[in-house]
């Protein structure tokens, strides 16, 4: 009988019990509410639905088969745009009005106002660009045909067990020698026979040389620097009339010491104050 009266009541198993103030905040509140003998804990600020409440979206019958679903099934309402992304949309194209004016002309409408007046009467599309192409592009492609990338030809395995890279090599190595040791015999005999220098050097087979028409090909002719721009009237008479240096020796002197003392002083040119060393 307790059971029963602690069920129905279900402030009974609050802080404060039944004889307590009751009030519904009690209910939800998680440090007032004490766990029932054999029931888990409920956590959760929230009333939970009904015991016959069902989760998750209403699955909605659609009539039609795999044709159906792969053109785009219709909805269920008849006014609303189906929303798969598989369905076919039509695509609007522009009006052709090339071909209008065409059409126009030669039924011998030829003022602003007829032109406007056949266009609400007549509609001309133009053609896309896949519908243009379509025959152009289409081939038969023969029934022996392989796409896809060739398969790379598998490696020798009897070359790799009779060493025969290894031999290759050696042999590349032992022309290479060879051809060495003939021009090393050429070079001593020309040096025996009293040659020239130039053809004493020892030519390298991996260095590319210049040749006459090689550097003639870069060579650029010396062009000499255009004076500075004077007016002709100060060409002859403006001419320096003091000199303050004693002698040309002494000129130079001075202009290569104000060039060294520029190091250590401030400004553009070298005409400011010494700086403080720098470490």
């Amino acid at each position: 009988m307790a059971a029963e009266i602690l069920s129905m009541n279900p402030f009974a198993y609050t802080a404060t019990g039944e004889l307590g103030e009751n009030r519904d905040t009690m209910l939800s509140n998680e440090l007032l509410l004490r766990t029932q003998l054999g029931r888990p804990k409920r956590r959760g600020y929230s009333s939970a639905p009904a015991e016959h409440f069902v989760y998750g979206r209403p699955l909605e019958p659609r009539q039609g088969g795999a044709d159906d679903a792969l053109h785009g099934w219709p909805p269920m309402n008849p006014l609303a745009a189906t929303t798969l992304p598989f369905s076919r949309k039509e695509k609007k194209t522009d009006r052709d009005f090339m071909v209008l004016n065409k059409a126009a002309v030669q039924a011998g409408l030829v003022t602003a106002s007829e032109n406007y007046k056949f266009r609400a009467t007549h509609d001309v599309r133009r053609k896309t660009a896949g519908d243009e192409n379509t025959r152009s592009r289409t081939r038969r492609i023969p029934p022996t045909m392989v796409f896809g990338i060739s398969t790379r030809p598998s490696t020798p395995i009897f070359d790799l067990l009779e060493h025969k890279y290894q031999d290759k090599w050696l042999m590349s190595r032992r022309q290479m020698e060879l051809t060495k040791r003939q021009e090393e015999s050429k070079s001593a005999s020309t040096r025996s026979a009293g040659f020239s220098s130039t053809l004493k050097q020892r030519r390298n087979p991996n260095t590319v040389y210049e040749t006459r028409a090689s550097l003639l090909r870069t060579y650029q002719n010396p062009v000499d620097e255009a004076p500075l721009w004077q007016l002709p009237k100060f060409k002859k008479n403006a001419r320096a009339s003091l000199q303050t240096f004693r002698s040309e020796g002494v000129r130079k002197q001075g202009y290569e010491h104000f060039e060294s003392d520029q190091i250590s002083r401030k400004g553009q040119l070298g005409h400011g104050v010494f700086e403080s060393a720098k470490n």
